[in-house]
């Protein structure tokens, strides 16, 4: 009964907790006071980012994501950018208020996406075809760059909304196939490419913590990672300036660095690309497009 409750408010999309019947049946649970269950929020799509309530000492799963609650009840997962057209979908209760822990075990359909192909011309080739010297810097900013991915700061940035983090032309999307100097595809481009000259401002799209800054990384230039919060981690590429340091808290809205040319780039622009639990890189325009409004609930 309580699967089937869960599958008629999923359908309908988030409501507010007084008209979900799941969220009644948490409140009146023993020690479910604090339970507010909201569905989750956003699109079952191919790169897609879903935030989540089902009160605090929830597991959701989607396909082989799986999202912790917070102590009030926040969770994410995120769908790669090549998925199944359908993924199982599994909520838990694992707290002491839990009689029986699953609350909801079914199949969602991912809507598919289309990808194009990129071609970009005067990348420099020591960035497309590394020279082995460059081997041992490669391979310790990697490790840099894994740590600070790893990170899981306890806040929650994430229910800011999100903010572009810099103003200019847009010229690369998550998803594309990359052709770079005429060459054979070279990978995909996991971010959204903002255009504008050497120095423009790039602000921290949402609050959280600093995890990795620095000016000079070999494929990326100037580069900032900031945890959102649960290891939503959003990094800025290719900057020419650097202005916050590991272990700070940022605003959103708080100036965080310059656009700027370094790495593998054709001229000045922001990457902004974000990956979830150090899993994979989903497409930060859903974030944009993500409506938070009245979720904090203050």
């Amino acid at each position: 009964m309580i699967a089937a409750l869960l599958a008629i408010a999923l359908q309908a999309g988030a409501m507010p907790a007084e008209a979900d019947p799941i969220g009644e049946f948490l409140a009146d649970a023993p020690g479910g006071a604090s339970l507010v269950t909201q569905g989750c929020f956003g699109e079952f799509q191919e790169g897609g980012f879903l935030l989540c309530n089902y009160g605090p000492m929830s597991r959701v799963t989607l396909g082989d994501v799986t999202g912790e609650a917070d102590e009030d009840g926040w969770t994410m997962v995120a769908i790669p950018r090549r998925a199944p057209g359908s993924l199982p979908f599994r909520v838990e209760l694992t707290g002491p208020q839990a009689q029986n822990p699953t609350i909801v075990d079914e199949v969602r359909e991912i809507s598919q996406r289309e990808y194009r192909l990129q071609r970009v011309d005067g990348v420099p080739q020591s960035t497309v075809t590394p020279d082995p010297s460059t081997l041992p810097r490669r391979q310790r900013e990697y490790a840099q760059k894994q740590a600070a991915f790893n990170s899981t700061w306890d806040g929650q940035g994430f229910l800011d909304g999100f903010i572009a983090p810099a103003d200019g032309r847009v010229t690369g999307v998550y998803g594309s196939a990359r052709v770079y100097n005429n060459g054979d595809e070279r990978g995909v481009h996991w971010g959204l490419d903002w255009a504008n000259a050497t120095g423009t401002p790039v602000v921290a799209p949402a609050s959280g913590l600093v995890t990795l800054a620095e000016p000079d990384m070999y494929y990326e230039g100037g580069l900032i990672f900031i945890d959102h919060g649960q290891g939503l981690v959003s990094a800025f590429l290719h900057l020419s300036a650097v202005h916050v340091e590991e272990g700070q808290f940022v605003e959103q809205g708080q100036l965080i660095g310059d656009i700027g040319a370094g790495g593998r780039s054709t001229g000045p622009h922001l990457d902004w690309r974000v990956k979830l639990r150090n899993q994979f890189y989903f497409d930060p325009q859903v974030l944009l497009d993500l409506d938070v409004t009245g979720l904090r609930g203050e």
